[in-house]
């Protein structure tokens, strides 16, 4: 490399490192120029380290005062913790007790229950207290399975969900579940299922099959529920006579049973009436057409004489000559004997004489309002055909609100 070659190449780099070492005029002169220059002459290096070694220096990590000392420890880089921000009123959601976020979650819908779940941990874990769960409404619910096992085992006492699809399901805690009432009434669901379900089941007090697959088991099952007070079995199919007597003398304070249009023979329908309980006060036991006799209607009336409502339609073997044994309930209030079509329409005009706590009268397919009842019109505290259909045991009558269950409405509810 000769002298000028080298010349021309330091103007150039001089001209591109303005603001560098090298551009400084008032810290260079001549002789330090020339003996720099003299230096490069001597050495092999290109811009780039030319520009490295008289860039300054880069400061240095300060490493922990405590390894100072120790030239050996190595370096470690930590991470300072993020200061939380102070509220301008000095509280936050962290600093509320458990007490007071479960009354604010409690005045929340099951939907936004459901997302204030995702929050953080601790909200899912409050959102799903039990006693936020205490009463839930599910009804026309598909794909129930999941849904019916996290419920039952969140300690949920009052569970509606009629008209719902439920799958098989596979319960992995087998300890008892602390439900009270469930109406399940006419669910998609497999007897297998409905035996998992009420085989945990030993605290229920209200509870609703109607149009339901059961089995023997099942009722094993139901009868491990000695303060069962009302029980809705209308419809059902799939169970013998003996176990369902068994069944019926367990329940002893037993008031409301619905056991209509069910498949039974004459055998299930005198195990029914040998052994109901002494405590009924409502009983529907319609739709036996051939099935229930006069002997059967006596020996009901004699076990349970407290009845206030009794609805035996459609039973056609029943004779004018039932009237007297009806007589017999002097607590009798509600009596339905639609298309009893042997009982004669004159027999009727002289009931409400006989039974004096007689309030409500059906007599549907019999006679119409005409002159037989004038005796009845005339009393003014009978009232003829005013209910078709029984409201026995059924845990959401009619008349009431279609989202009530036994008179009461379920807290959280999904809205469709």
């Amino acid at each position: 490399m000769t002298l000028k070659r080298a010349l021309n190449q330091l103007a150039c780099m001089s001209q591109n490192l303005e603001g560098s070492m090298l551009s400084n005029k008032k810290t260079t002169n001549k002789r330090k120029k020339r003996g720099w220059v003299d230096d490069m002459l001597n050495a092999e290096n290109t811009p780039s380290d030319l520009i490295h070694q008289w860039s300054p220096n880069h400061k240095q990590l300060c490493l922990n005062p405590r390894e100072k000392e120790n030239d050996m420890v190595p370096f470690v880089l930590s991470r300072r913790s993020r200061r939380r921000k102070k509220s301008s009123t000095g509280l936050s959601w962290d600093h509320l007790p458990d007490e007071l976020i479960l009354r604010i979650l409690f005045c929340l819908p099951l939907s936004r229950l459901l997302r204030t779940s995702l929050v953080c941990k601790r909200w899912r874990r409050l959102a799903f207290d039990e006693s936020l769960w205490y009463s839930v409404d599910l009804e026309g619910v598909t794909n129930m399975a999941a849904a019916l096992e996290l419920l039952l085992s969140r300690g949920t006492r009052r569970l509606r969900c009629p008209r719902t699809v439920i799958q098989e399901l596979t319960f992995v805690n087998m300890s008892p579940v602390q439900v009270v009432q469930m109406d399940l009434s006419h669910c998609n669901v497999s007897s297998e299922s409905l035996e998992v379900i009420l085989s945990r089941c030993s605290t229920l007090t209200h509870l609703s099959l109607e149009s339901l697959e059961l089995s023997d088991c099942i009722l094993h099952h139901l009868s491990q529920n000695p303060e069962l007070i009302e029980l809705n079995v209308g419809g059902c199919a799939g169970f013998s006579p003996e176990p369902l007597g068994k069944m019926l003398q367990s329940f002893s304070k037993l008031e409301q049973l619905n056991i209509s249009w069910c498949e039974f023979g004459s055998d299930h329908v005198k195990a029914v009436v040998a052994n109901l309980p002494s405590s009924l006060t409502d009983l529907n036991l319609s739709g036996y057409r051939e099935q229930l006799t006069q002997e059967d209607l006596e020996l009901l009336v004699e076990r349970c004489p407290n009845i206030i409502t009794l609805d035996i339609s459609d039973s056609v073997f029943l004779r004018t000559t039932c009237i007297p044994t009806l007589e017999q309930l002097l607590h009798l209030k509600h009596l339905s004997l639609s298309r009893c079509y042997q009982i004669y329409p004159s027999s009727l005009g002289d009931i409400g004489e006989k039974i004096t706590s007689l309030r409500l009268l059906d007599a549907f397919g019999l006679v119409h309002d005409g002159h037989i009842f004038s005796k009845l019109y005339e009393m003014k505290r009978v009232a003829v055909n005013t209910r078709a259909i029984s409201m026995v045991a059924r845990p959401t009558p009619v008349q009431t609100d279609v989202h009530s269950m036994w008179d009461r409405r379920c807290r959280l509810r999904l809205h469709y």
